[in-house]
Protein backbone atom coordinates (compact mmCIF):
# COMPACT_ATOMS: atom_id res chain seq x y z
CA UNK A 1 0.00 0.00 0.00
CA UNK A 2 2.86 2.06 0.77
CA UNK A 3 4.97 3.61 -2.13
CA UNK A 4 8.34 1.87 -2.12
CA UNK A 5 11.19 3.16 0.35
CA UNK A 6 8.26 4.32 2.53
CA UNK A 7 7.19 2.44 6.00
CA UNK A 8 4.40 2.89 7.91
CA UNK A 9 4.88 4.63 11.62
CA UNK A 10 6.10 2.09 13.95
CA UNK A 11 3.51 0.50 16.49
CA UNK A 12 4.17 2.75 19.40
CA UNK A 13 3.73 1.00 22.95
CA UNK A 14 0.75 1.52 25.15
CA UNK A 15 -1.50 2.38 21.93
CA UNK A 16 -3.87 -0.03 21.06
CA UNK A 17 -3.52 -0.51 17.08
CA UNK A 18 -2.60 2.60 14.89
CA UNK A 19 -4.68 5.77 16.40
CA UNK A 20 -3.24 8.74 15.55
CA UNK A 21 -3.90 12.14 16.84
CA UNK A 22 -5.04 14.73 14.08
CA UNK A 23 -1.65 16.33 14.08
CA UNK A 24 0.18 13.45 13.11
CA UNK A 25 -2.76 12.19 10.90
CA UNK A 26 -2.23 15.61 8.66
CA UNK A 27 1.99 15.71 8.78
CA UNK A 28 1.75 11.68 7.32
CA UNK A 29 -0.71 12.92 4.84
CA UNK A 30 1.37 16.10 4.05
CA UNK A 31 4.49 13.79 3.86
CA UNK A 32 2.79 11.16 1.52
CA UNK A 33 1.38 13.85 -0.69
CA UNK A 34 5.29 15.47 -0.99
CA UNK A 35 6.44 12.39 -1.92
CA UNK A 36 3.67 11.76 -4.26
CA UNK A 37 4.17 15.29 -6.00
CA UNK A 38 8.18 14.14 -6.19
CA UNK A 39 7.37 11.00 -7.86
CA UNK A 40 4.98 12.70 -9.95
CA UNK A 41 7.46 15.10 -11.03
CA UNK A 42 10.24 12.37 -11.62
CA UNK A 43 7.92 10.54 -14.25
CA UNK A 44 6.57 13.81 -15.64
CA UNK A 45 10.59 14.95 -16.41
CA UNK A 46 11.18 10.86 -17.95
CA UNK A 47 7.84 11.45 -19.69
CA UNK A 48 8.94 14.77 -21.76
CA UNK A 49 11.84 13.31 -22.32
CA UNK A 50 11.07 9.86 -24.44
CA UNK A 51 8.01 12.27 -26.16
CA UNK A 52 10.96 14.51 -27.47
CA UNK A 53 13.06 12.00 -28.42
CA UNK A 54 10.05 10.13 -30.20
CA UNK A 55 9.52 13.32 -32.32
CA UNK A 56 12.93 13.53 -32.75
CA UNK A 57 13.22 9.61 -34.40
CA UNK A 58 9.62 10.37 -36.19
CA UNK A 59 11.68 13.51 -38.17
CA UNK A 60 14.35 11.10 -38.92
CA UNK A 61 12.23 8.41 -40.34
CA UNK A 62 10.31 10.95 -42.35
CA UNK A 63 13.13 12.51 -43.56
CA UNK A 64 15.16 9.07 -44.73
CA UNK A 65 11.89 8.23 -46.44
CA UNK A 66 11.65 10.81 -48.35
CA UNK A 67 15.54 10.82 -49.42
CA UNK A 68 14.45 7.38 -49.96
CA UNK A 69 11.37 7.72 -52.44
CA UNK A 70 13.12 10.58 -54.20
CA UNK A 71 15.96 8.21 -55.12
CA UNK A 72 13.61 5.97 -56.10
CA UNK A 73 11.49 7.90 -58.47
CA UNK A 74 14.79 9.34 -59.80
CA UNK A 75 16.11 5.89 -60.67
CA UNK A 76 12.81 4.98 -62.56
CA UNK A 77 13.26 7.80 -64.51
CA UNK A 78 16.36 6.92 -66.08
CA UNK A 79 15.61 3.78 -66.73
CA UNK A 80 17.93 0.91 -67.66
CA UNK A 81 21.31 1.97 -68.07
CA UNK A 82 22.44 0.91 -71.28
CA UNK A 83 24.61 -1.78 -72.36
CA UNK A 84 27.44 -0.63 -74.29
CA UNK A 85 28.62 -3.06 -76.89
CA UNK A 86 31.26 -5.22 -76.25
CA UNK A 87 34.41 -4.50 -79.27
CA UNK A 88 33.49 -8.07 -80.42
CA UNK A 89 30.12 -6.69 -80.86
CA UNK A 90 31.42 -3.99 -82.55
CA UNK A 91 33.20 -5.72 -85.20
CA UNK A 92 30.52 -7.88 -86.00
CA UNK A 93 28.34 -5.11 -86.99
CA UNK A 94 30.76 -3.58 -89.36
CA UNK A 95 31.38 -7.12 -91.01
CA UNK A 96 28.18 -8.22 -91.32
CA UNK A 97 25.76 -5.18 -91.58
CA UNK A 98 22.66 -6.98 -91.59
CA UNK A 99 23.01 -8.45 -87.91
CA UNK A 100 22.61 -4.88 -86.54
CA UNK A 101 19.20 -5.19 -87.43
CA UNK A 102 18.47 -8.49 -85.97
CA UNK A 103 18.12 -10.57 -88.93
CA UNK A 104 19.82 -13.08 -89.24
CA UNK A 105 19.38 -15.13 -92.69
Amino acid sequence: MYPQGRHPAPHQPGQPGFKFTVAESCDRIKDEFQFLQAQYHSLKVEYDKLANEKTEMQRHYVMYYEMSYGLNIEMHKQGPLPLSPSPLERAAVQCLPGLASGQKS
